[in-house]
């Protein structure tokens, strides 16, 4: 009896030391397990618009985001847009990780890229996940460009840290910036890509800028005679032209510069006699120069990549004016990039 006494305490003993062993590690399971979930919690990218990001960017400050939209990268560009919510001021975009995107723009920066650590911004380490979508994304957006030296427009899904940057006071108002070219921006540093769309039409125009007058052999200076950012107006003759209204614009892109200019010029559109200087994937770009005058009239016109996304139907893009101008060497047209 003693030694079965023995026994049962020995084995009582042991079996109490072993449920504490089991209650500790499940209490460390459990404590894993909770701190996981936060951290995931945490992790989850909060899904957010363009528009959204511009109206309140404090609110989304050191924020990790999932924001769709037109990807725009060019000289002194790299940025996510909107076309139904103001272009000004820009959401820059950069690579986390080590990677850069190589974009040219002021001050002090350079082509490179490759960084020797990963990104930080405001002391925020940003991850970048090199996958088989942000191969394909960046492709898109780095030269040989499909619209030759004007850049890319590319629609994807960027995952990224958010930063609003300061409050920055201007003599007609304030935003928020001081990322990007000349601190224009507020920035959404790149960890992933969700999404990117392919490219695989001939017919449109993938460029993020437009052809604009060589003053060198013109004349002096120039004047735009379009808003610097016309998406709005190429929706608006999308529509009209989805409702059968001037039906002929998704098929005569000559008419459609010979129209626009004769509008700006106050001229007849018929006596209007174009000439074509370039023609490009999507776009064609034409000339008038008025008899006995100084004055010489640019038009661009394009099928916009964009506009796929906005037409009933996307097979059936219209032409538009992308931007225009007028050059000359008259005193009133001296300085470029005048509105």
């Amino acid at each position: 009896m003693a030694g079965n006494g023995r026994f049962f305490i020995k084995r009582q003993f042991g079996f109490h030391e072993e449920m504490k062993r089991v209650r500790i590690t499940v209490g460390m399971l459990a404590f894993v397990a909770l701190f996981a979930g936060v951290a995931t919690c945490e992790d989850q990218p909060q899904t957010v618009t363009v528009c959204e990001l511009k109206s309140d960017p404090a609110a989304y400050n050191h924020k990790l985001v999932e924001v769709t939209g037109f990807v725009s990268h060019a000289f002194e560009d790299f940025t996510i847009f909107d076309p139904t919510c103001p272009s000004w001021p820009g959401v820059w975009l950069e690579y986390g990780g080590k990677a850069k995107s190589g974009t040219m723009y002021c001050c002090g920066v350079t082509a490179d890229r490759h960084r020797p650590k990963e990104l930080k911004v405001e002391d925020i380490a940003i991850p970048l996940t090199d996958d088989e979508q942000f191969r394909q994304f960046d492709k898109l957006i780095q030269p040989p460009f499909r619209s030759g030296m004007h850049g890319s427009i590319v629609h994807a899904t960027l995952v990224g840290r958010f930063f609003s940057g300061r409050l920055i006071e201007y003599p007609k108002g304030s935003s928020w910036g001081g990322y990007g070219h000349m601190g224009c921006c507020t920035l959404l540093a790149i960890q992933g890509i969700k999404s990117v769309d392919v490219q695989n039409r001939d017919d449109l125009d993938y460029g993020a800028g437009f052809d604009q007058p060589d003053i060198g052999k013109v004349g002096c200076g120039y004047q735009f005679l379009t808003p610097i950012d016309s998406t709005t107006n190429w929706i608006k003759a999308q529509q009209e032209a989805d409702l059968g209204q001037r039906d002929w614009i998704f098929d005569d892109p000559q008419r459609v510069a010979s129209e626009a200019i004769a509008r700006f010029a106050n001229a007849d559109a018929g006596s209007i006699a174009l000439a074509e200087k370039r023609r490009g994937q999507g776009r064609h770009v034409y000339e008038w120069k008025p008899a006995d005058q100084h004055e010489t009239y640019m038009v661009v016109v394009s099928r916009p990549y964009l506009l796929a996304y906005y037409a009933h139907d996307p097979k059936r893009v219209t032409w538009v004016v992308a931007a225009a101008y007028v050059s000359s060497c008259r005193k009133e047209n001296a300085v470029t990039r005048l509105k």
